[in-house]
């Protein structure tokens, strides 16, 4: 796609049952997050989850700004999501590679055993350079799982000197994922 800031692109595409383990591209430092959720209806939590990760609601209840003219997620879509204020506030352009709706059975009910969700990949100005992957998986025994994967480097020297505050930031940002996603899920 043109316009990303890296070569190795798709690898966040990884549609249900494919493992989440390995088949990284190398040479990027690799994070893949899984958070079990509770919920009394999983199916309707599932779907809520799907519905808020491909809407940006996941995105905004973590606290990021999402600037993009898509209403949802779909690829080719651009977003600029920042954390921070004013002139603190650190903008980080991409563009969305692939998105997976929810798959229903013939009564609208979630079918078990599916992966929801999006991947996107950085624009030139993002801090870093990669993917990352965002996903509600509703298990074939019925359960709820957050998923969250990336693989990224620095995006430039200034970028390589900063590198144990940009790992601090990804690590609290996706805490604040995982808070948003409960939420989003009927259990915040």
């Amino acid at each position: 796609m043109n316009g990303l800031s890296y070569a190795e692109q798709g690898g966040t595409d990884r549609p249900f049952p494919e493992p989440m383990t390995g088949g990284w591209p190398e040479g990027y430092r690799v994070a893949v997050g899984e958070y079990p959720l509770e919920a009394d209806d999983p199916a309707a939590a599932f779907e809520a989850l799907a519905e808020g990760i491909l809407t940006w609601q996941l995105h905004r209840g973590a606290g990021l700004r999402v600037d993009t003219a898509a209403p949802r997620a779909v690829p080719g879509a651009e977003v600029s999501t920042a954390l921070g204020v004013g002139p603190l506030r650190l903008p980080a352009p991409s563009t969305v590679l692939w998105s997976r709706e929810v798959l229903r059975d013939g009564t609208g009910r979630p079918v078990p055993g599916q992966r929801a969700g999006f991947g996107y990949g950085t624009r030139k100005g993002h801090p870093v350079r990669g993917e990352e992957g965002f996903y509600a998986e509703f298990t074939p025994d019925g359960k709820l799982i957050f998923r969250v994967s990336a693989y990224s480097v620095p995006a430039s020297a200034f970028y390589r000197l900063g590198a144990p505050a940009l790992r601090l930031v990804q690590r609290h940002v996706t805490v604040r994922y995982v808070r948003a996603a409960r939420v989003l899920a009927g259990r915040g």
